[in-house]
């Protein structure tokens, strides 16, 4: 009789233990989602690999460059096919993707892999340089898609994810490679080469080779960003700590506009002619800084004659957007669009003046 009743307690006890156990193990399950692996599960299949092939023209480095040897052999230009790979994401359920210019923008073969396995020939339907956007279309209905968020509200210190395809990785496991971080800095301002890199956002996540395009992710799963820049401090090409992507704000205006019309216009006038503001200027004026830019020249009959800008005028901002130099205004003039109102802020005469310009179309 004893030993029935130890032999129950023992089988109650055991399938109590059993019951408890499964549901610690389930609460440590459940501890561990939070909003990053949940923003992870529903991005994922948005993000897809790109693998491009470009032509690129180069003339013979053993060839000398001399209008006499021209004469006789020509300057002959060789073509070789590179490969490349990068990162995307898709926007529509009906496969439009961005990506970076310098992704896909000069590619004459484009394969998307997505997150489930399958390869889809792109095709570009339009790319901008200078912002270093470009837009790619897939044949498909019903795809995964990505919700983009709104950059403006972007707070310096929220988490962010990077997603994408560095080193190739993607197509090993058929899944983006994710990396976390927190946005570090907003606003900032580059310009390489023929790209204007203006209202960055920088972050801490981990971006590599092969992340470019791929999309920057806040914690409730918008876009506020592609991925597109590393800071390397020239030792290397590995990434060191620093970030950049696209604001999304700007890269909704520029796949609108590839969209329509497969390009983006970027000509403007103002009729200004305008120098950096140096240390003999300042004096003179009686500024703290070497900052801004002068006016020293205005056009008759231009948007800034129209606006009634002069000689001397002195530009500390443009849209509330503080001017260092030459460079960062004409940034902002070749973002925007003919028929913008931009409002300048100037000194002149000892006084902080506000002044609105219409941007133009260039004469013909």
């Amino acid at each position: 009789m004893k030993k029935s009743i130890l032999y129950h307690i023992i089988i109650i006890y055991s399938l109590f233990y059993v019951d408890l156990n499964a549901q610690t193990n389930n609460n440590i399950s459940t501890s561990r989602e939070n909003a990053i692996t949940k923003t992870v599960e529903v991005m994922s299949s948005a993000v897809v690999g790109i693998n491009v092939t470009e032509v690129r023209e180069y003339s013979n480095p053993f060839m000398v460059d001399d209008p006499f040897f021209r004469q006789f052999f020509g300057n002959p230009r060789y073509r070789q096919e590179v490969k490349g790979l990068g990162s995307g994401v898709i926007i529509s359920e009906d496969g439009y993707i961005v990506t970076n210019d310098h992704v896909a923008g000069n590619a004459k073969e484009i394969t998307v892999s997505l997150s489930n396995g399958e390869k889809y020939k792109a095709k570009l339907i339009g790319s901008d340089k200078l912002s270093d956007v470009a837009l790619l279309k897939i044949s498909g209905t019903k795809l995964p898609f990505a919700n983009l968020g709104n950059s403006e509200n972007v707070i310096i210190g929220e988490w962010v994810i990077a997603f994408g395809n560095p080193f190739g990785l993607f197509e090993n496991i058929d899944k983006p490679i994710v990396t976390v971080g927190v946005v570090s800095a907003k606003g900032m301002n580059f310009s390489i080469e023929d790209r204007n890199y203006r209202g960055m956002i920088q972050t801490d996540a981990v971006i590599n080779s092969g992340n470019s395009g791929g999309p920057l992710v806040n914690g409730v799963g918008e876009v506020i960003g592609i991925n597109t820049l590393i800071y390397t401090g020239g030792v290397s090409n590995a990434y060191i700590g620093y970030g950049f992507a696209i604001p999304v704000n700007k890269v909704k205006r520029i796949i609108d506009e590839l969209k329509s019309t497969g390009k983006v216009i970027h000509s403007y006038w103002t009729g200004l002619e305008i120098n950096n503001v140096d240390a003999r200027i300042a004096r003179y004026f009686g500024l703290t800084k070497s900052e801004g830019v002068i006016i020293s020249d205005v056009e008759q009959n231009s948007p800034g004659s129209k606006s009634e800008l002069q000689v001397g005028d002195i530009i500390t901002y443009v849209n509330n957007e503080k001017i260092s130099d030459l460079n960062s205004i004409i940034g902002i003039f070749r973002d925007t669009r003919i028929g913008e109102v931009v409002t300048l802020t100037i000194y002149r005469d000892k006084k902080t003046l506000k002044i609105p310009l219409t941007i133009e179309k260039p004469k013909s």
